[in-house]
């Protein structure tokens, strides 16, 4: 440990000890330290209904992320803690590597873990620093009188870019207006198409090759698709509502924007995972892993809950519990809500497919986040919206995206390569 951070939990000592450290004093069994299922029902059905059927005692207390990374730094400094087991984004955990135990040894009795996103928690090392723990992500939606336009020969769950705007220009014929649409309005989730599906299917990057010939074709081919897209798409941010409504037959949004129209009428939707480009199936999973600090008093039993978190019954019990999708491979019983067995068929068949390429949440950018993601929005408003050249608009663009990596020093996330220092844009 650094003496900076040395020095950060020495100060956070007193704080942590004070505001929670009476809490759990009393507390048996493993101490389960999370920054998710932070809602009171949420932290219920985890106690209850996922954690009830664990051969131990678990405590467990969920907390907002600065009094999480807090607790923990304090026990980190004084060599020695009450935390036996962390839960949190990949974001958080990625600055931790030399503070969490190698999980190698952990037997998951045979579970199927998702083979990227367990790589994704070596942090680019060759130990196991942390084993994916759920996730949730973004997908695509289609009505399914939308399937009889599908460019011939096309697998509505291994589409193309190309397949997906032959698709929306058939709709657009066949019914007289464009069928297409997509969140672009002011709360709608754009910059993280870019970002996490757009990029990673063309440049294999999201911020290295930000200006590249490869993003030039990305843009060139969003273009493309946008003359077959609702023009009231500009107004969206949720896209259930448009899909219920008719107003378009196919959409892109994260899986929580499109649970009511799929809850609302199930027989009448699909879900199907994001198109791929050159470099891959571009996607952006929101990934929470499970960890071992290093200060955990039981690794032994630290280590078994482990285990127990990823088996296929849990994943599901933790499904009901918060609506994040399991990590590994196992059938989904019949009695979930509409949304969750359309869409988690959809995720299952991203995340595993040959060609995933996941892009990863932004991380370390702090306070600037906003600025990271206006650069992709602002691109996509001169050059689709705007009609401004793309050559020129990315140049623009690249030198205020690369502002903003320098003054927040963030090095690179996948699907960019590990950089030293902030992440170049090249």
């Amino acid at each position: 440990m650094s003496q900076f951070r040395k020095a950060v939990a020495v100060l956070a000592v007193a704080t942590a000890t004070s505001t929670i450290g009476i809490s759990t004093a009393s507390a048996e069994g493993v101490l389960f330290w999370a920054t998710q299922a932070k809602p009171v029902e949420e932290a219920q059905a985890m106690r209850q209904e996922v954690l009830s059927g664990y051969e131990g005692e678990v405590d467990f207390q969920p907390s907002d992320g600065g009094p999480w990374l807090t607790r923990l730094q304090a026990e980190l400094g004084a060599g020695k803690g009450k935390i036996g087991v962390l839960g949190s984004l990949h974001g958080d955990l990625i600055s931790l590597g030399d503070d969490l135990v190698d999980l190698s040894d952990v037997d998951l009795g045979g579970a199927e873990v998702n083979e990227k996103f367990m790589e994704l928690g070596k942090l680019g090392g060759s130990e196991q620093k942390y084993i994916p723990w759920m996730q949730a992500t973004y997908v695509m939606a289609a009505n399914k009188k939308a399937l009889e336009h599908l460019p011939e020969g096309a697998d509505v769950n291994a589409l193309s870019y190309d397949q997906l705007i032959e698709w929306a220009k058939n709709m657009a014929d066949a019914t007289g207006s464009p069928k297409f649409g997509f969140p672009a309005g002011p709360k709608g989730l754009k910059h993280r198409f870019f970002q996490g599906y757009l990029y990673p299917s063309y440049t294999n990057s999201m911020v290295t090759k930000f200006r590249s010939a490869e993003a030039e074709q990305a843009w060139n081919k969003f273009k493309e698709l946008w003359q077959y897209t609702n023009p009231g798409s500009t107004g969206y941010s949720f896209m259930q509502e448009q899909l219920l409504t008719e107003e378009v037959w196919v959409a892109f949004d994260h899986t929580s924007r499109l649970a009511g129209a799929f809850n609302d009428r199930p027989d009448d939707f699909i879900a199907f995972p994001a198109p791929a480009g050159p470099t891959g199936r571009g996607f952006m999973p929101v990934v929470v892993g499970i960890a071992v600090p290093t200060t955990a008093p039981d690794m032994e039993a630290a280590k078994k809950l482990v285990a127990y978190m990823v088996k296929p019954e849990t994943q599901v019990a933790t499904l009901k519990a918060t609506n994040f999708f399991p990590v590994v491979s196992t059938e989904l019983p019949d009695d979930m809500p509409a949304a969750v067995k359309i869409s988690g068929a959809a995720i299952a068949a991203m995340s595993g497919s040959a060609d995933a390429n996941p892009g990863l949440l932004p991380v370390g950018l702090g306070k600037l986040g906003g600025e990271f993601n206006q650069v992709y929005v602002d691109a996509f408003e001169r050059i689709v919206l705007g009609g401004e050249d793309v050559r020129e608009v990315l140049d623009s663009q690249a030198e205020t995206l690369r502002g903003v990596m320098n003054e927040a020093g963030a090095p690179c996330w996948g699907p960019d390569p590990a950089s030293e220092g902030p992440c170049p844009v090249d």
